[in-house]
């Protein structure tokens, strides 16, 4: 019961809908058009036709791509939401033990996952049937794949999430930007024979002896010059080996999800002391959660508008290190010097500061003191002025360099990152009420256009688009605000 209560509530956040129509999304790229120049897989300039082994392989190799990397942000809260609310004094007065708390979770954990799992099972079969290169649906080749390449992964996944939770180190955004890291690692080194058991190896391997033509094989959204050729793929001979392997990683997740049992405190205050508010602190507890504010000597001058851009700057960037400022100056004075664009090192620095637009004064418990504002409206889009100032303010060294060349398109392409960048999280913030989907959907957006894929290049070149797009998600972020004002 209480497994299925913590799957539920979780399955009720918008976070989990957005994880979720993303993975749909790239189920429909893993079977693109015959004429499409998208896709997911490809091997040596071809692809398989459309029957059920190719279309449940190729939707449950894009399913491991994004669910072990987007499913991550969505389960890794389960013990910090029962530490927030109060749940977690409740289950620290009864016998439960911390080996069946975290045995739980990880359940949860992976229930979830493997309900994203499931929906794309059923978009697979919708494409091939969309396709109509193959009308004939084997169900035993279509879901093998999504047993035993992708749900393996996603039990990993699971357990690393309860396992980051666990570590300090590794409980906030670096944490998530770690992950980031380790599952392009297992999703692109798995292709090889030298991390088979963690990835794909088998399958690759299958895929590519289908094709008589030698070529490099790639897993990931990818733009080709040519729409992909065809060939017959039957399946993958997956023995006993391959399924003693995946059932070993299972086993490894298992022990992975249980181990911070050794020295889990299951929420005993004995065991872990709050610390005390800094001195010239007070802490307002608003609906649960403890928010710290330092005590102000003066009321800045000037115009309301601009104080209250100076007090959301401010707020945004509270606890910022003075060592990420200094790296921050260090990379800008050499993207002074030095000949090489460095844009996109400092547009992945404040990653962790971005995501709090607009989510985190519903992490910090504060909708329902804010709600009395006068102007819900005015006050986002100062809060959105103030990620754009602190985008600019990090892209400035680009920027003189880019002026100083007289490279002008380049400068448009700069405004349009500066204004898109803020517009997105705090979209995502709004929608979300977690930092944790701005970090889960920037980070390959950026590893996207940092790999010269057009389409998803934000800071290059003056494109329209991505001044529509921004003009797009503020609109969408102020009805969502409208909309949730309206209810109260």
């Amino acid at each position: 019961m209480l497994i299925w209560g913590d799957v539920l509530d979780r399955v009720r956040r918008p976070v989990y809908a957005v994880v979720l129509l993303a993975a749909v999304g790239l189920g429909y790229l893993a079977a693109p058009m015959a004429g499409s120049h998208w896709t997911i897989v490809d091997v040596g300039g071809y692809r398989g036709v459309y029957n059920s082994a190719y279309i449940g392989v190729v939707t449950a190799l894009a399913g491991s791509l994004w669910l072990t990397l987007g499913g991550f942000y969505v389960v890794r809260d389960g013990i910090q939401r029962d530490a927030r609310t109060g749940v977690g004094e409740l289950l620290a007065a009864t016998p439960l033990r911390n080996v069946r708390y975290l045995a739980g979770k990880f359940a949860a954990n992976l229930l979830l996952l493997a309900s994203m799992l499931a929906a794309l099972a059923v978009t697979s079969v919708v494409m091939q049937l969309a396709r109509g290169e193959s009308y004939a649906v084997d169900p035993v080749a279509l879901l093998k794949p999504f047993v035993l390449v992708a749900l393996p992964l996603l039990a990993l996944t699971a357990a690393f999430a309860l396992l980051f939770e666990s570590v300090p180190l590794l409980r906030g955004g670096i944490g998530n930007i770690v992950w980031f890291c380790v599952s392009l690692v297992v999703m692109l080194g798995g292709q090889s024979a030298a991390l088979g058991a963690f990835g794909v190896h088998p399958v690759v391997r299958s895929l590519a002896e289908g094709v008589r033509t030698k070529g490099e094989f790639s897993l990931g959204l990818t733009y080709v010059d040519r729409p992909l050729r065809t060939f017959e793929w039957h399946g993958a001979a997956l023995g006993w080996g391959f399924t003693g392997a995946r059932l070993l990683l299972v086993a490894v997740a298992v022990a992975v999800a249980v181990l911070p049992a050794l020295w889990f405190g299951r929420f005993d205050p004995a065991r872990g002391v709050g610390r005390a508010a800094p001195v010239g602190q007070a802490v307002v507890h608003v609906g649960g959660a403890g928010f710290a504010f330092s005590g102000l000597t003066a009321v800045a001058r000037g115009s309301a508008a601009g104080r209250l851009l100076v007090g959301e700057t401010r707020i945004l960037l509270r606890g910022v290190s003075r060592w990420w400022w200094l790296v921050v100056g260090g990379i800008s004075a050499a993207a002074l010097a030095a000949p090489v664009n460095l844009l996109p090192v400092l547009w992945v620095l404040p990653v962790l500061i971005w995501s709090r637009l607009g989510a985190q004064r519903t992490e910090n418990g504060l909708d329902g003191l804010l709600a009395a504002y006068p102007a819900a409206s005015g006050r986002m889009w100062v809060e959105w002025l103030s990620g754009v100032a602190l985008t600019a303010a990090c892209g400035l060294a680009p920027l003189v360099r880019l002026a100083v060349s007289g490279d002008w398109d380049g400068v448009g392409g700069w405004a349009g990152g500066v204004l898109f960048v803020p517009a997105l999280a705090l979209a995502l913030g709004t929608l979300t009420r977690t930092h944790r989907a701005f970090q889960a959907l920037y980070l390959p957006l950026w590893y996207a256009a940092v790999n010269g894929i057009g389409a998803f290049d934000y800071m290059g070149t003056c494109r329209p688009l991505v001044f529509a797009l921004t003009a797009g998600l503020l609109l969408t972020t102020f009805v969502i605000g409208a909309f949730r004002r309206s209810r109260r």
